[in-house]
């Protein structure tokens, strides 16, 4: 999992395409990979890709979320300290 509060750069592989996407573009293509996934039909191969491709999804919304909370906190402790 990444340890970033956004999108990282300079990544190849399946993360590199990922880099770049929003919480919301993300999710909604990691949405499609699972559906894919659960449809079944598929080569290995492609199987095998779409589970990489999903895990780099799942990893860069997790690092979204992460930095969502970290700036929730941040808010709430200055919310905590100004009051």
């Amino acid at each position: 999992m990444s340890q970033t509060t956004g999108p990282s750069t300079g990544d190849t592989g399946p993360e590199a395409e990922v880099s770049g996407l929003s919480y919301e573009q993300a999710r909604e293509q990691l949405v499609a990979v699972v559906s894919q996934l659960e449809a079944g039909g598929v080569t290995l191969e492609r199987s095998l890709a779409l589970w990489e491709r999903g895990e780099a999804l799942a990893d860069h919304c997790e690092s979204w979320l992460e930095g969502a909370k970290k700036r929730l906190a941040a808010a709430r402790d200055k919310a905590e300290q100004s009051g």
